[in-house]
């Protein structure tokens, strides 16, 4: 009643019975269900024609974006990581391996990292946060790319072994990157506090900067110095 459907009209929709949903039809239910700009994104993204998710190319080969590496490499002074799809590494600074612990190598999984690597939760304080937002990102991303096998071989292998992700995935929840508060417990420079800013590229939107930015002169800005001459010297 709320989105103006026949009760007919809209079991065919639940059902996946309805080939092609018109956007004022989606509009109306989004509008209905009072769904947010992200959730509202994902309706479309479920309720679009198989053949545009066919265009996509789930295997192509990622490559770093030279606009955001550039970016990159002006931000030394701070942890800095570029995710593709999948949560794919495709670069990150020193700076990141020294506050995480991990090297993170291009081609590893940032997403594997959060769920199977004891360091993260160790780590990353407010950890139950971030993870449960990766989850709802990646519901977000399996609705944008339906036919990425790899993708789906992800979800299921999480869902599977870890009961925190099946526990997240069967709220439903989606997001998309989102600005935050990261706190990270280092082992010798103490407690230390991120805001995580999120850069995109125009032409390469499944790409994303990760920036830790710090605020001036508070304690993690003035220890990251420390943690940086460490990423250039031997460790002892």
């Amino acid at each position: 009643m709320l989105a103006g459907l026949s009760p007919d009209y809209y079991s065919r929709l639940e059902q996946g019975r309805q080939a092609n949903i018109s956007a004022e039809v989606l509009d109306a239910l989004a509008r209905a269900l009072r769904l947010d700009e992200v959730e509202h994104a994902h309706l479309r993204d479920l309720a679009a024609p198989t053949a545009r998710h066919r265009a996509a190319t789930p295997h192509a080969v990622q490559r770093p974006d030279p606009g955001l590496l550039r970016l990159m490499r002006t931000l030394d002074h701070v942890p800095v990581l570029l995710l593709g799809h999948r949560g794919e590494v495709l670069a990150r600074n020193a700076l990141l391996t020294e506050v995480l612990g991990r090297p993170l190598e291009p081609g590893t999984s940032f997403v594997r990292f959060m769920f199977q690597d004891p360091v993260a939760r160790e780590r990353i304080v407010n950890w139950a946060d971030f993870a449960s937002a990766t989850v709802a990102t990646m519901r977000r991303e399996i609705a944008r790319r339906p036919h990425d096998n790899r993708l789906a071989a992800l979800v299921d292998e999480l869902r599977t072994t870890d009961g925190d992700v099946a526990r997240w995935w069967d709220d439903h929840a989606v997001r998309d990157y989102a600005s935050v508060t990261k706190r990270v417990q280092h082992p010798a420079a103490g407690p230390m506090s991120f805001d995580i800013e999120i850069v995109c590229a125009p032409h390469e939107p499944d790409q994303r900067l990760v920036v830790y930015t710090t605020e001036p002169d508070s304690p993690t800005a003035r220890v990251l110095p420390m943690l940086a001459s460490w990423s250039v010297a031997p460790h002892p």
